[in-house]
């Protein structure tokens, strides 16, 4: 299924009228307008007549949609990115006297000019793009309704897939642009691990924690890993963090996961169904999926996968090296729309209204209530509980390498990939830090000032300096 661009966020921003973020429920005029005439354009006929840019319409043409996006850049960026707080200073001060007040003080027109010369005319601009409906694909699925793509000149179409391998072919064969993917998938797909080797780069994270263990009721006496002998679990494919942190759980509670439990490949849309059903004992899976199964009394969350590693790399914005090759200036914009949309989920107070904006069936099908559990972290256990874990899911764009190195011996670990691997280079090929880092700071983000880290993972040092080291470290494991 398909959807296209149907909102205006080129509005001005100057505007106390007009929202840069088009929400389901959003009240500026324009949407106003059209919620009394649907056929119509976006109009501010009434808008009164100045020469600031108060009175201007949505830009026509690319240079005046890069001009627009310019200005909304810097004055989003003065108020935090909170359109709330920029329409309550335009309207008690006024647009007009913001844009003089800039304009003495930024030189506008070398600003829009340097943006243009480092941009260049987009080589495309309708484009696909793929995403698995959960709540992990949240910035780029609400990047659509909320119409961050258009803001940047871009018409998307955002493709629903039902699992990971359709999307891997998908975006081999080049039916997709960009997709989004788990972060393991470009990392295999450009080693060739399950697949033909093709270069593919995750320019942006899209989330991080938003996983969890689930269990049927029926074990709500078996919390002890080491109970779980026998059991059949689902994650939604082979090369998923969803996968390696339920390998990494179980072997540090002494299973061995290719002998002592069964894991299975179940798509996300299909985990609860098969619970159900008896055909698996639990999941680790990506949201909505966990909460659905509390929420249709089937199953309990046994843990959120942020106790294993609080901060763990989730899914991501992933395209090919040769998209990026031959559309530089178009795979620049797509990359600012995904990591702008990423840092405004990242924001808890606007996760209530990208809950009702994602929900309806085009995109993840789900009760708002559902996702407003998982994006808000107020949310049922399935034991007569209530948790309050703010960060049960949470959204950061950085893709870190050391991420990537630690997949990589993951994948090293249990045998999907072997002989000797430069896990350095590969994710400095794949995770593409510098440019994400390059794009925050134009959008006015902080950026961590490095791309590589250590991490604790259930009490244990990962070093990223010592990949093979650590895989050798682990007395259950294939290689």
């Amino acid at each position: 299924m398909t959807m296209n661009n149907d909102h205006n966020s080129l509005g001005n921003p100057f505007d106390h009228r007009q929202s840069l973020i088009h929400g389901r429920h959003c009240d500026c005029q324009a949407c106003s307008d059209d919620a009394r005439t649907p056929s119509s354009p976006h109009h501010h006929d009434d808008s009164p007549q100045v020469t600031a840019p108060e009175a201007r319409a949505t830009p026509q043409g690319q240079e005046a949609m890069l001009d627009r996006v310019v200005e909304s850049a810097l004055v989003r960026g003065m108020f935090g990115h909170s359109d709330m707080h920029r329409r309550q200073f335009m309207k008690l001060v006024g647009g007009g006297t913001v844009a003089a007040a800039l304009a003495t003080l930024l030189p506008m027109d070398a600003i829009k000019a340097a943006v243009k010369e480092g941009l260049g005319p987009l080589e495309k601009t309708r484009l696909d793009v793929g995403f698995v409906p959960i709540t992990c694909a949240t910035p780029i699925i609400m990047a659509h309704p909320m119409g961050f793509y258009e803001r940047y000149g871009l018409d998307v179409s955002v493709i629903k897939t039902a699992g990971w391998a359709v999307a891997r072919d998908k975006s081999l064969n080049r039916e997709y642009d960009a997709a989004h993917m788990l972060t393991p998938m470009p990392l295999a797909m450009t080693l060739g691990a399950g697949s033909t080797p093709e270069p593919f780069i995750m320019p942006a994270m899209e989330n991080i924690n938003g996983q969890a263990i689930v269990l049927h009721n029926d074990h709500q006496d078996k919390r002890d890993p080491q109970q779980w002998k026998g059991f059949t679990f689902g994650v939604p494919f082979e090369y998923s963090m969803h996968n390696f942190l339920l390998r990494y759980y179980v072997a540090e509670h002494g299973l061995d996961p290719d002998q002592d439990i069964q894991i299975r490949v179940i798509p996300p849309p299909e985990m609860v169904a098969n619970l159900r059903a008896g055909n698996i004992d639990g999941f680790l899976s990506p949201d909505p999926f966990n909460q659905r199964a509390v929420f249709e009394r089937i199953g309990f969350i046994h843990l959120l996968t942020k106790e294993i590693w609080d901060g763990h790399p989730c899914c991501a914005f992933a395209t090919s090296q040769r998209f990026a090759t031959e559309n530089p200036n178009t795979y620049g914009a797509l990359l600012r729309a995904i990591i702008d949309a990423t840092q405004y989920s990242s924001n808890p107070e606007n996760r209530s209204e990208i809950a009702e904006a994602i929900a309806p069936t085009n995109y993840l099908n789900q009760p708002v209530t559902v996702i407003e559990q998982v994006l808000t972290g107020r949310y049922a256990d399935g034991l007569g509980g209530v948790q309050n874990v703010p960060d049960r899911i949470d959204f950061d764009p950085f893709p870190w390498h050391s991420m990537a190195v630690w997949i990589l011996t993951q994948m090293k670990r249990w045998g999907y990939i072997e002989g000797d691997v430069d896990y350095q280079q590969v994710a400095r090929d794949v995770y593409l830090a510098t440019d994400a880092e390059k794009v925050m700071r134009e959008l006015g983000y902080e950026t961590p000032g490095e791309t590589s880290r250590n991490y604790q993972i259930m009490g244990k040092t990962f070093d990223y300096t010592q990949p093979e080291a650590y895989v050798e470290s682990f007395a259950i494991r294939r290689s």
